[in-house]
Protein backbone atom coordinates (compact mmCIF):
# COMPACT_ATOMS: atom_id res chain seq x y z
CA UNK A 1 0.00 0.00 0.00
CA UNK A 2 3.02 2.46 0.75
CA UNK A 3 4.28 1.62 -2.45
CA UNK A 4 0.99 2.56 -4.60
CA UNK A 5 0.51 5.76 -2.25
CA UNK A 6 4.04 7.01 -3.31
CA UNK A 7 3.74 6.31 -7.01
CA UNK A 8 0.52 8.08 -6.90
CA UNK A 9 2.28 11.11 -5.49
CA UNK A 10 4.83 10.71 -8.01
CA UNK A 11 3.24 10.41 -10.99
CA UNK A 12 0.00 12.77 -10.27
CA UNK A 13 1.72 16.05 -10.97
CA UNK A 14 3.74 14.65 -13.96
CA UNK A 15 0.55 13.34 -15.36
CA UNK A 16 -1.29 17.02 -14.95
CA UNK A 17 1.87 18.47 -16.20
CA UNK A 18 1.16 16.09 -19.32
CA UNK A 19 -2.14 17.19 -19.44
CA UNK A 20 -1.95 20.82 -19.71
CA UNK A 21 0.95 20.35 -21.85
CA UNK A 22 -0.90 18.09 -24.75
CA UNK A 23 -3.68 20.74 -24.71
CA UNK A 24 -1.13 23.27 -25.22
CA UNK A 25 1.11 21.56 -27.58
CA UNK A 26 -1.71 21.16 -30.31
CA UNK A 27 -2.07 24.85 -30.39
CA UNK A 28 2.31 25.48 -30.36
CA UNK A 29 1.83 22.74 -33.46
CA UNK A 30 -0.17 24.96 -35.87
CA UNK A 31 1.06 28.36 -34.82
CA UNK A 32 4.61 27.19 -34.18
CA UNK A 33 4.33 29.19 -30.46
CA UNK A 34 4.46 28.08 -27.14
CA UNK A 35 2.85 29.15 -24.28
CA UNK A 36 3.69 29.39 -19.97
CA UNK A 37 4.30 27.84 -18.06
CA UNK A 38 6.35 25.28 -20.55
CA UNK A 39 5.74 22.92 -17.79
CA UNK A 40 3.56 23.17 -15.04
CA UNK A 41 4.83 20.50 -12.34
CA UNK A 42 6.72 22.58 -9.61
CA UNK A 43 10.49 23.07 -10.90
CA UNK A 44 11.83 25.90 -8.97
CA UNK A 45 16.04 26.64 -9.55
CA UNK A 46 16.03 24.98 -12.88
CA UNK A 47 19.24 23.89 -14.22
CA UNK A 48 20.16 23.03 -17.45
CA UNK A 49 22.64 21.64 -20.30
CA UNK A 50 22.13 20.32 -23.55
CA UNK A 51 24.08 16.87 -23.30
CA UNK A 52 26.03 14.92 -26.04
CA UNK A 53 22.85 13.10 -27.39
CA UNK A 54 21.29 16.67 -28.41
CA UNK A 55 18.59 16.54 -25.94
CA UNK A 56 18.01 19.25 -23.31
CA UNK A 57 18.32 17.92 -19.78
CA UNK A 58 16.69 20.02 -16.85
CA UNK A 59 17.44 19.76 -13.04
CA UNK A 60 15.36 21.28 -10.32
CA UNK A 61 15.08 21.36 -6.21
CA UNK A 62 13.04 18.27 -5.41
CA UNK A 63 10.09 19.61 -4.61
CA UNK A 64 8.41 16.52 -6.64
CA UNK A 65 11.06 14.11 -6.57
CA UNK A 66 14.82 13.84 -5.42
CA UNK A 67 16.31 16.45 -7.46
CA UNK A 68 13.65 15.48 -10.80
CA UNK A 69 15.30 15.33 -14.01
CA UNK A 70 13.28 16.40 -17.19
CA UNK A 71 13.98 15.90 -20.80
CA UNK A 72 13.23 17.99 -23.76
CA UNK A 73 14.04 18.45 -27.39
CA UNK A 74 12.89 21.51 -28.05
CA UNK A 75 12.64 23.31 -24.54
CA UNK A 76 9.16 23.89 -24.70
CA UNK A 77 7.97 19.93 -24.42
CA UNK A 78 9.43 18.54 -21.17
CA UNK A 79 9.16 14.58 -20.18
CA UNK A 80 9.86 13.48 -16.59
CA UNK A 81 12.36 11.11 -16.99
CA UNK A 82 14.13 9.91 -13.30
CA UNK A 83 15.35 11.73 -10.24
CA UNK A 84 19.51 12.20 -9.32
CA UNK A 85 18.94 10.75 -6.04
CA UNK A 86 16.82 7.92 -4.43
CA UNK A 87 15.91 7.16 -1.02
CA UNK A 88 18.75 4.57 -1.00
CA UNK A 89 21.54 6.91 -2.25
CA UNK A 90 20.25 10.46 -1.03
CA UNK A 91 23.03 12.58 0.80
CA UNK A 92 22.99 12.90 4.52
CA UNK A 93 25.74 15.06 5.54
CA UNK A 94 22.55 18.08 6.57
CA UNK A 95 20.25 15.89 8.61
CA UNK A 96 16.87 16.00 7.45
CA UNK A 97 18.13 18.39 4.78
CA UNK A 98 16.32 19.49 1.30
CA UNK A 99 18.08 19.18 -1.37
CA UNK A 100 17.83 22.64 -3.39
CA UNK A 101 18.93 24.76 -6.50
CA UNK A 102 21.31 22.18 -8.40
CA UNK A 103 23.88 22.54 -10.83
CA UNK A 104 24.37 20.89 -14.07
CA UNK A 105 27.85 20.88 -15.95
CA UNK A 106 29.80 18.81 -18.14
CA UNK A 107 33.44 18.55 -16.66
CA UNK A 108 36.01 16.45 -18.53
CA UNK A 109 33.35 14.00 -19.65
CA UNK A 110 31.30 13.70 -16.56
CA UNK A 111 28.46 14.87 -15.87
CA UNK A 112 28.80 16.43 -12.52
CA UNK A 113 26.28 18.28 -10.41
CA UNK A 114 26.77 20.59 -7.76
CA UNK A 115 23.77 20.74 -5.02
CA UNK A 116 22.49 22.81 -2.07
CA UNK A 117 21.56 20.66 1.20
CA UNK A 118 19.70 23.12 3.65
CA UNK A 119 16.73 23.20 6.25
CA UNK A 120 14.68 26.14 5.88
CA UNK A 121 16.24 28.95 8.01
CA UNK A 122 19.76 26.34 8.55
CA UNK A 123 22.19 29.28 7.75
CA UNK A 124 25.32 27.65 9.33
CA UNK A 125 23.98 23.95 8.88
CA UNK A 126 23.69 23.86 4.85
CA UNK A 127 26.46 23.18 2.41
CA UNK A 128 26.87 22.61 -0.93
CA UNK A 129 27.90 18.64 -2.53
CA UNK A 130 28.88 17.03 -5.70
CA UNK A 131 27.52 14.11 -7.79
CA UNK A 132 28.51 12.47 -11.10
CA UNK A 133 27.37 10.43 -13.88
CA UNK A 134 28.78 9.64 -17.22
CA UNK A 135 25.78 10.44 -18.68
CA UNK A 136 22.89 13.44 -18.13
CA UNK A 137 20.16 11.43 -16.72
CA UNK A 138 22.22 9.28 -14.50
CA UNK A 139 23.07 7.21 -12.19
CA UNK A 140 24.56 9.77 -10.20
CA UNK A 141 26.90 9.00 -7.73
CA UNK A 142 27.30 11.30 -4.42
CA UNK A 143 30.86 12.61 -4.05
CA UNK A 144 29.98 14.04 -0.72
CA UNK A 145 29.86 17.39 0.71
CA UNK A 146 32.20 20.49 -0.77
CA UNK A 147 31.61 22.42 2.15
CA UNK A 148 28.86 23.26 4.60
CA UNK A 149 28.23 27.22 5.54
CA UNK A 150 30.22 26.62 9.33
CA UNK A 151 33.63 25.20 7.74
CA UNK A 152 33.83 27.80 4.79
CA UNK A 153 32.15 30.80 6.77
CA UNK A 154 29.83 31.65 4.78
CA UNK A 155 26.38 31.58 6.06
CA UNK A 156 23.45 30.15 3.99
CA UNK A 157 26.04 28.69 1.94
CA UNK A 158 23.56 27.15 -0.66
CA UNK A 159 22.95 27.66 -4.78
CA UNK A 160 26.26 26.60 -6.40
CA UNK A 161 27.30 28.10 -9.59
CA UNK A 162 30.53 26.17 -11.47
CA UNK A 163 32.31 28.33 -13.63
CA UNK A 164 35.21 27.48 -16.02
CA UNK A 165 37.26 30.79 -17.22
CA UNK A 166 41.05 30.88 -18.65
CA UNK A 167 41.81 26.82 -17.63
CA UNK A 168 40.38 27.17 -14.12
CA UNK A 169 37.28 26.26 -12.36
CA UNK A 170 35.37 28.25 -10.16
CA UNK A 171 32.22 27.75 -7.74
CA UNK A 172 30.21 30.74 -7.25
CA UNK A 173 27.70 30.34 -4.37
CA UNK A 174 25.49 31.96 -1.49
CA UNK A 175 22.19 33.86 -0.22
CA UNK A 176 21.54 36.81 1.13
CA UNK A 177 24.39 37.11 3.03
CA UNK A 178 26.67 37.72 0.20
CA UNK A 179 27.96 36.14 -2.83
CA UNK A 180 31.39 34.35 -3.53
CA UNK A 181 33.67 32.25 -5.41
CA UNK A 182 36.59 30.61 -4.93
CA UNK A 183 38.75 27.94 -7.15
CA UNK A 184 37.90 24.17 -7.26
CA UNK A 185 40.34 21.96 -8.11
CA UNK A 186 40.98 20.38 -11.90
CA UNK A 187 38.39 17.74 -11.56
CA UNK A 188 36.21 19.57 -9.78
CA UNK A 189 35.42 17.43 -7.13
CA UNK A 190 37.17 19.60 -4.04
CA UNK A 191 38.16 23.53 -3.19
CA UNK A 192 41.87 23.75 -4.38
CA UNK A 193 44.07 23.55 -2.11
CA UNK A 194 45.22 26.96 -0.85
CA UNK A 195 42.35 28.60 -3.00
CA UNK A 196 40.33 31.24 -0.50
CA UNK A 197 37.14 33.08 -0.80
CA UNK A 198 36.20 36.15 -2.45
CA UNK A 199 33.55 37.60 -1.92
CA UNK A 200 31.81 38.84 -5.06
CA UNK A 201 28.05 40.70 -4.45
CA UNK A 202 26.24 42.17 -1.56
CA UNK A 203 23.46 41.03 0.80
CA UNK A 204 20.79 41.16 -1.72
CA UNK A 205 21.14 38.57 -3.89
CA UNK A 206 20.71 34.26 -4.57
CA UNK A 207 20.81 32.03 -6.74
CA UNK A 208 23.64 33.26 -9.08
CA UNK A 209 24.76 32.44 -12.89
CA UNK A 210 27.86 33.63 -15.21
CA UNK A 211 27.29 34.27 -18.47
CA UNK A 212 30.64 35.08 -20.48
CA UNK A 213 29.99 37.73 -23.87
CA UNK A 214 31.47 39.72 -25.90
CA UNK A 215 34.43 40.43 -23.08
CA UNK A 216 31.80 40.92 -20.17
CA UNK A 217 30.81 38.86 -17.39
CA UNK A 218 27.45 39.10 -16.68
CA UNK A 219 26.41 37.76 -13.35
CA UNK A 220 22.57 37.29 -13.20
CA UNK A 221 20.71 36.68 -9.76
CA UNK A 222 17.25 36.68 -7.57
CA UNK A 223 16.62 39.11 -5.29
CA UNK A 224 13.10 39.17 -2.84
CA UNK A 225 10.86 36.54 -1.34
CA UNK A 226 10.89 33.35 -3.58
CA UNK A 227 8.02 31.24 -1.84
CA UNK A 228 5.34 32.78 -0.54
CA UNK A 229 2.93 32.35 -3.50
CA UNK A 230 1.30 35.38 -4.84
CA UNK A 231 2.80 37.19 -2.18
CA UNK A 232 6.02 36.07 -3.81
CA UNK A 233 8.38 38.82 -4.48
CA UNK A 234 10.83 37.37 -6.72
CA UNK A 235 12.51 39.00 -9.16
CA UNK A 236 15.47 38.19 -11.68
CA UNK A 237 18.32 41.11 -11.94
CA UNK A 238 21.85 41.53 -13.82
CA UNK A 239 25.14 42.90 -13.36
CA UNK A 240 28.40 42.60 -15.24
CA UNK A 241 31.81 43.25 -14.83
CA UNK A 242 35.04 42.97 -17.67
CA UNK A 243 36.87 40.58 -14.67
CA UNK A 244 35.19 37.27 -13.61
CA UNK A 245 35.61 37.71 -9.64
CA UNK A 246 35.18 41.24 -9.02
CA UNK A 247 34.03 45.03 -9.84
CA UNK A 248 30.48 43.98 -11.29
CA UNK A 249 27.96 46.98 -12.01
CA UNK A 250 24.61 47.62 -12.78
CA UNK A 251 23.40 49.94 -15.62
CA UNK A 252 23.83 53.44 -13.48
CA UNK A 253 27.27 51.96 -12.34
CA UNK A 254 26.59 51.27 -8.44
CA UNK A 255 28.62 47.81 -7.65
CA UNK A 256 26.70 44.51 -6.97
CA UNK A 257 29.11 44.79 -3.48
CA UNK A 258 26.76 47.43 -2.78
CA UNK A 259 23.71 45.79 -3.77
CA UNK A 260 23.37 47.19 -7.10
CA UNK A 261 21.66 45.70 -9.61
CA UNK A 262 19.56 46.04 -12.81
CA UNK A 263 16.26 44.36 -12.83
CA UNK A 264 15.78 41.82 -15.82
CA UNK A 265 12.61 40.09 -15.27
CA UNK A 266 9.85 40.99 -12.78
CA UNK A 267 6.35 40.24 -12.25
CA UNK A 268 2.90 40.58 -14.07
CA UNK A 269 -0.85 39.72 -14.15
CA UNK A 270 -0.14 35.71 -15.03
CA UNK A 271 3.34 35.12 -13.24
CA UNK A 272 5.02 36.48 -9.90
CA UNK A 273 7.51 35.73 -8.01
CA UNK A 274 9.87 35.04 -11.00
CA UNK A 275 13.39 34.66 -10.71
CA UNK A 276 16.00 31.77 -10.33
CA UNK A 277 17.12 31.35 -13.78
CA UNK A 278 18.73 28.53 -15.70
CA UNK A 279 21.81 28.47 -18.05
CA UNK A 280 21.19 30.28 -21.39
CA UNK A 281 20.98 28.40 -24.51
CA UNK A 282 20.98 29.57 -28.30
CA UNK A 283 18.74 27.90 -30.56
CA UNK A 284 19.55 27.43 -34.44
CA UNK A 285 18.38 30.58 -35.07
CA UNK A 286 21.21 32.86 -33.50
CA UNK A 287 18.41 33.88 -30.37
CA UNK A 288 18.95 33.13 -27.25
CA UNK A 289 16.26 31.60 -24.54
CA UNK A 290 16.37 31.13 -20.48
CA UNK A 291 14.55 29.66 -18.32
CA UNK A 292 13.11 31.05 -14.68
CA UNK A 293 10.39 29.24 -12.08
CA UNK A 294 7.57 31.97 -11.02
CA UNK A 295 3.95 31.50 -9.94
CA UNK A 296 1.29 30.86 -11.96
CA UNK A 297 -1.70 33.43 -10.25
CA UNK A 298 -4.31 30.60 -10.91
CA UNK A 299 -1.99 27.74 -9.76
CA UNK A 300 0.14 29.60 -6.99
CA UNK A 301 0.52 26.60 -5.03
CA UNK A 302 3.99 25.74 -6.76
CA UNK A 303 6.46 26.92 -8.99
CA UNK A 304 6.36 26.58 -12.14
CA UNK A 305 8.70 26.41 -15.07
CA UNK A 306 9.34 29.37 -18.00
CA UNK A 307 10.78 30.31 -20.41
CA UNK A 308 11.89 33.24 -22.05
CA UNK A 309 13.44 34.72 -25.12
CA UNK A 310 16.61 36.54 -23.72
CA UNK A 311 17.72 39.61 -26.01
CA UNK A 312 20.49 42.43 -25.87
CA UNK A 313 20.07 45.95 -26.20
CA UNK A 314 22.80 48.15 -27.93
CA UNK A 315 24.85 49.00 -25.13
CA UNK A 316 24.98 45.08 -24.42
CA UNK A 317 22.77 44.51 -21.52
CA UNK A 318 20.48 40.99 -21.66
CA UNK A 319 16.56 41.91 -21.33
CA UNK A 320 13.39 40.37 -21.54
CA UNK A 321 10.73 42.15 -23.60
CA UNK A 322 8.53 43.67 -20.90
CA UNK A 323 10.65 42.59 -18.58
CA UNK A 324 8.23 39.39 -17.01
CA UNK A 325 7.61 36.30 -19.05
CA UNK A 326 4.76 36.40 -21.69
CA UNK A 327 2.14 34.02 -21.79
CA UNK A 328 2.89 33.05 -25.17
CA UNK A 329 5.45 33.70 -27.55
CA UNK A 330 7.35 32.15 -30.92
CA UNK A 331 9.17 29.12 -29.92
CA UNK A 332 12.50 28.08 -30.31
CA UNK A 333 13.86 26.64 -33.40
CA UNK A 334 16.11 23.30 -33.22
CA UNK A 335 16.47 21.58 -36.53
Amino acid sequence: MKSLIFLKILIFPFLSCLTESNIVDEVNKSVERYWNPVCALSLPDPSLIRAQDGCFYLYATEDIANIPIMKSKDLVAWEYIGSVFNKSNRPDFVQNGGLWAPDINYIQGKYILYYSMSVWGGVSTCGIGVAVSNTPYGSFVDNGKLFISSEIDVKNSIDPCFVEDNGKKYLFWGSFYGIYAIELSDDGFSIKQGAQKIKVAGTAFEGTYVYKRNGYYYLFASIGTCCEGVNSTYKLVVTRSENLLSGYKDKTGKSMINNGYSIMIGSNDNFVGNGHCSEIIQDDNGNDWILCHGVDVKYPDKRVLLLNQLKWNNEGWPYIENSSPKLFHESPVFN
